[in-house]
């Protein structure tokens, strides 16, 4: 049923009149609401703060929904390829972010996702570092994190890289996030509960020494937006279904040395994770 209604007047003032004529003296309402939003309407009806109920119909995605996806991602696959030939020593890290976001436009992308991430060296140990001037080294390893928007559908993809000669360090904490990586997404099938897929990874990842150095949850949720449910975590009593489209991204951070991370979209179909990105987890040393 819908009802078509004229306001005239104030309009925070018109809604409370008219809730209080359907005996409704109290509404829930988004957080993402403004806050300037909120404080006006509260001086008229009482609210409480709701996750907006779109949220969970949101976690299990159709067909559709997941072609798209897939097709943002084989751009971003694409994007990245030519990165890869793209990179060299010298060169900041604010040069590859341009490099990247030009690109996606080039793919016909709406835009970024979110703010790409480029960390050379040490910077590679902030899991959000700010993209700098830093200049990228020969015999650093480099970690590139990014994402287009496709056909209104979020992507988010992240590698690391070594440019030049990598430590046998680097080497030993690379294949770590490598198996940790796998691990997750063995665990990622319909009836298994969230938690499980994060702490395939963590626990892996804690069993070889480095548990203080993986600090965040294992994914997140991609679609409309960047980071909706269902989401990754170590405490996530969510039960996994078909459709449901999420990322898989542990990592390990050494502060003030460098860092790893690898992330790729896994959707669920017919009870089985699914990878999105056609590129390997195979170390690339350029």
């Amino acid at each position: 049923h819908m009802e078509v209604i004229n306001i005239e007047g104030n309009f925070l003032e018109f809604i409370s009149k008219f809730l209080k004529t359907k005996n409704i003296d109290s509404i829930h309402i988004d957080k993402t609401v403004s806050y300037s939003f909120y404080e006006e309407l509260s001086k008229y009806i009482n609210l409480s703060f709701e996750k907006d109920p779109t949220f969970f119909l949101r976690k299990v995605k159709s067909k559709e929904e997941i072609n798209t996806m897939k097709e943002g991602v084989a751009k971003s696959d694409a994007v990245y390829k030519r990165l890869l030939d793209f990179v060299k020593p010298g060169m900041s890290e604010k040069d590859v972010k341009d490099f990247v976001v030009c690109e996606f436009l080039k793919e016909k992308a709406q835009k970024e996702s979110f703010d790409t991430i480029v960390a050379t060296g040490k910077n590679s140990a902030v899991p959000h570092h700010e993209t700098s001037f830093d200049v990228i080294e020969k015999d650093k390893p480099l970690l590139v994190d990014m994402g287009l928007m496709w056909g209104h559908y979020a992507t988010d993809f992240t590698r690391t890289f070594h440019v030049g000669k990598p430590s046998d360090e680097f080497l030993k904490v690379y294949n770590i996030v490598k198996d940790a990586h796998l691990f997750a997404i063995e665990k990622a099938k319909s009836g298994n509960i969230l938690k499980d897929v994060d702490l395939a990874a963590r626990d892996y990842i804690a069993s070889k020494g480095y548990g203080d150095y993986f600090t965040h949850s294992t994914g997140h949720g991609v679609g409309l937006e960047i980071h909706e449910d269902p989401r990754v975590y170590k405490t996530s009593e969510d039960i996994i279904e078909d459709g449901y489209v999420f990322t898989i991204e542990p990592g390990i951070y050494l502060p003030n040395h460098f860092g790893v991370r690898l992330e790729n979209i896994v959707y669920i179909e017919a009870g089985y994770p699914k990878v999105m990105s056609s590129i390997s987890l195979d170390l690339v040393v350029l």
